[in-house]
């Protein structure tokens, strides 16, 4: 049973990046990757935070963007704690963590940064929502304490009974929908369907649409099929059978 990774966006607590870290290592988690991190993980006081967990902060990948933080996973579930429009709704841990131990290919949890959590575009990136109840009167969890809590749920689900014995269609992973996506965009611009100047928000949202829809390779394949064939009748009107 695969673990999945720990994808942290703009992090800006070297405290908060060490102690998650530590969690990490408590609960047996080991693959951290730190997109566009405002703090330095390799600073006194995250590495005092990450204790007998440098090891953690000493393997962990910095990346640029949630593109390639996310590369190869086919499921990934991003925390948060508002509703946002369009929303595919928010789920307790115990709905959301078993479904990503199910799958035989990489996945990952995302968490925002501490101020301000994840935004609407980097939510977009994930299939299902995770939200941790908590008492009306101040449900914000530290970033620490939310992956804590992650984690632990894990740990638990590890020790149990193996989650898949069936065969599972393998689902696209974030490089494939995205090759997609970039060719649908060029061919929804071409058509008059996107403009320029808010083809990126559109194509967000079009993104969580479809991303949560949990498309299988071979389906991200046949829309691709199906954009080729289109932008090839555009290109040669004269030859296309109207039958």
């Amino acid at each position: 049973m695969s673990l999945p990774r720990i994808v942290l966006v703009e992090p800006n607590g070297p405290l908060n990046v060490g102690s998650v870290a530590r969690v990490m290592k408590n609960f047996g988690l080991h693959e951290l990757v730190l997109v566009n991190p405002q703090c330095s993980i390799t600073s006194q006081p995250a590495q005092n935070m990450a204790s007998h967990a440098k090891d953690i902060l000493a393997n962990a990948k910095q990346v640029a963007s949630l593109e390639e933080a996310l590369k190869e996973c086919s499921r990934v579930v991003a925390t948060t704690m508002r509703i946002r429009k369009p929303s595919p709704g928010l789920e307790p841990p115990e709905q959301t963590l078993p479904w990503l131990l199910e799958s035989p290919e990489p996945t990952a949890i995302l968490f925002g940064p501490e101020d301000s959590g994840l935004s609407n575009e980097d939510l977009h990136w994930a299939q299902r929502w995770l939200c941790i109840p908590a008492s009306a009167e101040y449900p914000t969890l530290n970033l620490a304490q939310t992956v804590a809590i992650c984690c632990y749920e894990l740990f638990q689900l590890s020790k149990g009974p193996e989650q898949n014995n069936k065969e599972w269609e393998p689902l696209a992973d974030v490089t494939q929908f995205n090759a997609f996506l970039d060719d649908f965009s060029a061919l929804l611009l071409r058509a008059g369907f996107l403009y320029p100047h808010t083809a990126d928000d559109r194509m967000n949202k079009i993104r969580g649409l479809l991303f949560r829809s949990q498309p299988s390779k071979k389906e991200v394949a046949t829309l691709r099929g199906i954009v080729s064939q289109l932008e090839w009748a555009l290109d040669n009107p004269d030859k296309t059978n109207p039958q």
